[in-house]
């Protein structure tokens, strides 16, 4: 009646084995470490980068545990603090001789102390948020203006093209502020024009103005519903660039969201220095599709034998050498929908493969149909200064909106160039307008407390249910430890971010699970006041008691659920462990718990108590009667 088959003890213990895993890493604790990553997107971190590092540590005399490259960093790890500022100090000597214009970032860190059979197993402890690990809060305002004057930009150009390929003779297409104007001879040609817009551009509003002189100026600007949009694109797009950047280059578990219309949330855990962080934040970049200046001045001022054409400029590309380009911008990174590395099938050379939205599509075609034999050159803009990325030759008209980009880069060179175009560009200016610093101190003062309020309340109930239910509340506490075990275990497979309202969802998670074996141990007492005898009432205990916990149970995930779906930020990491916590807690109480109460009274064939505390057990028929009918 009470005994388990072998698979269920099967799965207790590959579940005991897997929670003890997953678990471990959060009880090493993390080293002190600093970070080496590259602020330009066109300097790469690489084995060469590592060796530099390792080099100037050996020379000032700075021994380090471990130095690694891990997804696009160097991370050095040290047994101190002070070997770790002091490591900080000599790397930026030698990696950055010019503080104004710095290749890389060195910065505070800290990485787990795992032994290395764990990280094979892929057992990662949690990531701790920034109230429990300390770290830098950026509060973002980003240039709404810019956006829209952007935006009118882009606008006027489309209306240059439309006129080109209507073949409309015009006064010029200007820019006036968030609006566009026109210049027309007659009315004719002006209604014509202000229909064209209007039938072709859906986010603009025209209208004709006589300016005298019988001129005509089809005036246009953006609906104000197109306005809205515009300002909601910018964010969303600000807000993927960032995750983009700082996830794939591996700086850190960034918190990135929306604060109101135009601001958005930075928060970098375990990055403690202020400055350091901004690097980081200024990593985006603008990408730029132009023409390289094909003229004889262009070649002369590339070698430096001569001044830069008037209407171009110079830049350099990843190996030093210059090149002038023209100043006209012919696609920009709102342009590209994603960037690849391939290889080409002919040739079998290193490729980067473009994917363009339908706008760029039917501008690039037309510019490489005009340009063929001549170079393109896609520049990446950091901080204001620019580099040419790659400049390949035209070689026929490409339409379809998929371009391939070759010649003399290797498979690396093609992976990192589509990393950064895939980045993409900022759609509008950001500037901080509120920093602070959590230090490590004060979170881990928090880890501590949040520490204390769980073991304090876990031994407190503990005790109780020992006394109260003597050997049933030891085994209620076993389940409860294992039910915190696999709320850790899971919590760490799912590498989710653990803040202060998840320790409190944690204590709330042990309250529930309790709760389970309270009414377990209740139903089976409630059977031995019946009568039952020992085994009857473990059975029908567990048998009765489930419905009543399932219920209670699904219930309380149902309001779980609805927090995860509409809460944001401490609300959904509280949904996020609190959901998990429900989980467990039925697998412990219920099933984990009658395992090891199986195994302690199943195979007793004469059972004729059991230890569940104080059992009151009425006398006579009439009290039968009355505990029956109670039952």
């Amino acid at each position: 009646m009470n005994r388990y088959p072998v698979w269920k003890y099967a799965i207790i213990v590959i579940a005991l084995l897997v929670g003890v895993v997953y678990t471990l890493p959060n009880f090493f604790g993390e080293a002190p470490a600093v970070q080496v990553a590259s602020v330009k997107a066109t300097v790469t971190v690489d084995s060469a980068l590592q060796q530099r590092v390792e080099t100037a540590l050996a020379d000032a005399d700075v021994k380090p545990l471990s130095i690694a490259l891990e997804n696009g960093s160097i991370r050095a790890r040290f047994d101190k603090e002070d070997e770790q500022l002091k490591a900080k100090g000599v790397l930026e000597r030698v990696l950055i001789p010019d503080s104004s214009d710095p290749s890389y970032v060195v910065a505070l860190n800290l990485i787990s102390r795992s032994p290395a059979w764990l990280t094979a197993l892929h057992a990662k402890p949690m990531y701790l948020g920034l109230d429990l690990r300390g770290g830098v809060h950026f509060t973002l305002q980003v240039d709404m203006q810019a956006a829209l004057t952007k935006r009118t930009e882009a606008l006027t150009s489309d209306v240059r093209l439309a006129l080109r390929d209507k073949k409309i003779r015009h006064g010029g297409v200007n820019r006036e502020g968030q609006s566009l104007e026109v210049r027309l001879q007659d009315e004719a040609t002006a209604t014509t024009v202000r229909n064209l817009i209007v039938d072709t551009m859906p986010d603009l509003q025209a209208n004709v103005v006589s300016s005298g002189g019988g001129a005509y100026v089809v005036r246009a600007s953006i609906k104000p519903e197109s306005l809205r949009s515009v300002q909601e694109q910018a964010l969303k797009q600000n807000i993927t660039t960032l995750h983009n950047r700082i996830n794939e280059l591996g700086v850190a578990e960034p918190v990135i969201q929306q604060q109101g219309s135009d601001r958005i949330v930075v928060q970098l855990p375990g990055v403690q220095d202020p400055a350091q962080a901004k690097d980081i934040l200024g990593r985006t970049a603008t990408l730029e599709v132009r023409m390289v200046d094909e003229s004889s001045d262009a070649r002369a001022a590339e070698i430096g034998s001569g001044p830069v054409p008037f209407g171009s400029e110079k830049y350099s590309d990843p190996h030093g050498q210059s090149i002038v380009v023209k100043k006209q911008v012919i696609l920009t990174g709102e342009n590209l929908n994603d960037a690849q590395p391939g290889f080409d099938s002919q040739t079998h050379e290193a490729t980067v493969n473009l994917t363009l939205d339908g706008k760029g599509a039917n501008i690039f075609k037309e510019v490489t149909r005009e340009n063929i034999g001549k170079r393109m050159a896609i520049l990446l803009f950091e901080k204001g200064k620019g580099q040419v990325v790659t400049a390949p030759v035209i070689r026929s008209e490409i339409g379809g909106g998929r371009v391939q980009i070759s010649g003399s880069m290797s498979t690396k060179e093609a992976s990192d160039t589509s990393l950064l175009l895939r980045a993409g560009s900022l759609a509008a200016p950001m500037e901080i307008i509120e920093e602070y610093t959590i230090g490590p101190s004060m979170g881990k003062e928090n880890v501590e407390a949040g520490i204390k309020s769980i073991v304090g309340g876990f031994i407190a109930i503990a005790v109780f249910m020992c006394i109260y239910y003597m050997i049933f509340g030891v085994v209620s506490t076993i389940a409860l430890a294992v039910n915190v075990l696999l709320l850790l275990a899971i919590l760490s497979m799912l590498q989710a971010t653990l803040t202060l309202p998840g320790i409190a969802a944690m204590a709330l998670a042990i309250g529930v699970a309790i709760d389970s074996n309270v009414l377990i141990n209740e139903r089976v007492r409630e059977e031995l006041r019946a009568g039952a005898s020992p085994q009857t009432a473990i059975h029908a205990g567990y048998e009765h008691a489930w419905h009543t916990i399932l219920d209670s149970n699904v219930t309380t995930l149902i309001v779980g659920l609805a927090l995860l779906a509409f809460g944001s930020g401490p609300v959904r990491g509280f949904a996020v462990v609190h959901c998990i916590g429900i989980l467990t807690s039925m697998f412990s109480a219920v099933f984990f718990s009658r395992g090891l109460v199986n195994l302690w009274y199943g195979r007793r064939k004469k059972l004729k108590s059991v230890s569940i505390g104080q059992v009151w057990k009425p006398e006579g028929d009439d009290h039968r009667s009355v505990a029956s009918a109670k039952r």
